[in-house]
């Protein structure tokens, strides 16, 4: 905890209190432009790695930076983030960046028909990919099984695209040009960050 309090002090009299005109509006709302999904993973984040300040991103991070199909009765805490950041907040573009070396990803890749699953709840969220995973076996299974896991980090990306549009509230707002759903990918490991558009 010692490093948690530590943390919080020199961010308080290194940036909070040093930058009262970005703090004093955000007691009042937020109006941030994006909507970020991101991986869980502890070395990816998205504040840091593509320098926002408080109020830009609203930001749902979980195992492999995966979106699920909408559904009313399932993931509601993803689908309940999505309405509020579109419907409240008006963002106005959804990023969805997956990264090198992800162990959902890996998790996917390796999972197996008919196997019993390892953990309570990984598995299963990972599955949201498979999709993306059967379009990788498919296409690349004479590759290396890490170029196959760095080619499924972006087609992963491709179906929660893909996914977000199941979202009645998305759909509108890209059909309304009002919002604009875009792919990232960021490898850690030679320092790159890209993004697309399907």
């Amino acid at each position: 905890m010692e490093r948690l309090r530590t943390g919080f002090d020199k961010f308080k009299t290194e940036v909070y209190d040093q930058k009262p005109d970005l703090f004093e509006p955000l007691k009042d709302n937020q109006e941030p432009t994006y909507l970020l999904f991101a991986c869980a993973d502890s070395r990816v984040c998205p504040s840091v790695t593509l320098g926002l300040e408080p109020g830009e991103a609203f930001t749902v991070r979980n195992i492999g930076a995966m979106v699920p199909c909408y559904c009313k009765n399932k993931h509601t805490g993803v689908g309940s983030a999505i309405e509020y950041a579109v419907c409240a907040l008006k963002v106005k573009v959804i990023v969805v960046i997956g990264h090198s070396r992800c162990g959902g990803i890996k998790a996917l890749l390796s999972l197996k028909d008919g196997e019993d699953d390892s953990f309570h709840f990984v598995e299963d969220w990972v599955r949201i990919g498979y999709s993306a995973k059967k379009k990788v076996k498919d296409e690349c299974c004479d590759l290396p099984f890490e170029d196959q896991c760095a080619i499924l980090e972006k087609e992963a990306v491709n179906v929660s695209l893909q996914n977000l549009s199941t979202y009645p509230f998305v759909k509108e707002g890209v059909a309304n040009r009002t919002l604009k759903l875009v792919g990232g990918h960021y490898d850690f490991v030679s320092g790159k960050f890209d993004t697309w558009e399907l």
